[in-house]
């Protein structure tokens, strides 16, 4: 699969016997209860004439994560108005003009704009810079704040330059290994946060002097996942070590362990399946899915948290839908690469299995229903590169 040079993505429910009618019936109901719904169900909220947030329900505040998401997947449904909406409130609200880390955005705010914190998250950045990327293409640059593409150049420069062109505070990205970090500045890196099919096409579209490191770290990234995933079951930790291992020090800031296969850890395989359907590139990272679905797919009752290499603890998931659905879209790098026919309906039944599961309702829906929309996106055939 290279959607990048043939411009073709595959409906694998469709493929799975489910009619394209049905699929855009369905994912239209999923954009009318994520954005529309009830106030038990939707994520999304308007706010004056012109701006709108989405709210992570289980912590009643606005993060870069779901702001940056809630852009994304506005722009591959062409809503162009609710797109437009969340970014204003990202930029009135959550951008830094000021302090160490001025021009990143701050990642959690109050549900009436008020920062909570002062410090950014490098996975609401690089998704904010792709949307916008998108939005360009998709719907031409505006002014000011809507000049889309000016936008991302100016996050990306931020988030590989500060610190080292005399700005203050510190790069996203380390630049001896080309790995995104955590936070800026740390020491250890989160793989769900390697996104190498972005960094492909910063590649192509950040500044023209920041185009070769966004290519080094494509190929970094991809590398680094295939360390990163166990290679028995395919699962990556929260947090991890630049070679790979799972980040097991205490971390100042929380006493919660980070070194298992938890909330963070399950965007890891939706990543790579993603990133082989939109360049089919090789690093050993495209076969970690399969051996998740593969593991998981033979457990009585999945839905529990995980030691890396496969060992079920006494505790479950805190989202299980979102677990569900981020390992069935890694079926995009199985069902793109493989010929064993077990395999192949392995990865299918997977794709059955997010067909049949409803978007989670309740306090915790925020997080399993972001990653439940880009796998129905990824899934159909409509998570797409916007050129």
């Amino acid at each position: 699969m290279n959607a990048f040079k043939t411009g073709e993505y595959r409906n694998l429910f469709v493929e799975n016997g489910i009619s394209e009618k049905a699929v855009t019936q369905r994912l239209n109901e999923i954009w009318d209860t994520f954005f529309y719904g009830s106030e038990e169900e939707r994520i999304y909220h308007p706010v004056g004439e012109d701006m709108g947030y989405l709210e992570d329900t289980g912590n009643h505040d606005a993060r870069t994560e779901g702001m940056s998401y809630g852009m994304m997947i506005c722009v591959q449904m062409n809503k162009k108005e609710e797109f437009d909406r969340i970014w204003k409130w990202a930029c009135t609200y959550m951008w830094m003009e000021e302090g160490e880390n001025e021009g990143y955005f701050a990642w959690s705010c109050g549900l009436n704009g008020r920062k909570n914190a002062y410090g950014p998250a490098p996975d609401g950045e690089e998704f904010f810079a792709m949307a916008l990327f998108f939005a360009s293409h998709r719907w031409g640059d505006g002014e000011g704040t809507y000049c889309y593409s000016k936008q991302a150049r100016k996050i990306l420069h931020a988030c590989i330059h500060k610190g080292l062109d005399g700005r203050s505070g510190a790069s996203m990205w380390n630049h001896q290994n080309k790995q995104i970090l955590f936070v800026p500045g740390s020491d250890f890196t989160d793989p769900s946060y390697h996104l190498p099919h972005f960094y492909e096409l910063f590649a192509l579209w950040a500044d023209e002097e920041d185009r070769p490191f966004f290519k080094q770290a494509a190929e970094a990234s991809r590398k680094y996942l295939s360390k990163a995933c166990h290679p028995v079951t395919g699962m990556s930790a929260e947090y991890a070590e630049f070679d790979g291992s799972p980040m097991s020090r205490p971390l100042e800031w929380t006493k919660d362990r980070h070194d298992w296969f938890y909330s963070d850890a399950y965007r890891t395989a939706a990543n790579i399946g993603l990133d082989y359907e939109w360049f089919g590139v090789c690093e050993g990272q495209e076969k970690a899915p399969g051996r998740l679905l593969q593991f998981l797919g033979n457990r009585q009752e999945p839905w529990k948290v995980y030691e890396i290499d496969g060992t079920p603890l006494s505790k479950n998931a805190l989202h299980p839908v979102g677990m569900l659905a981020a390992t069935a879209q890694g079926a995009l790098s199985v069902i793109g690469r493989s010929k064993d026919v077990g395999e192949l309906a392995q990865a299918f039944n997977w794709v059955k299995r997010l067909w049949d599961e409803p978007l989670r309702q309740g306090r915790r829906r925020y997080y399993d229903n972001c990653l439940y929309f880009f796998a129905f996106l990824a899934l159909s055939g409509n998570y797409r590169i916007w050129m």
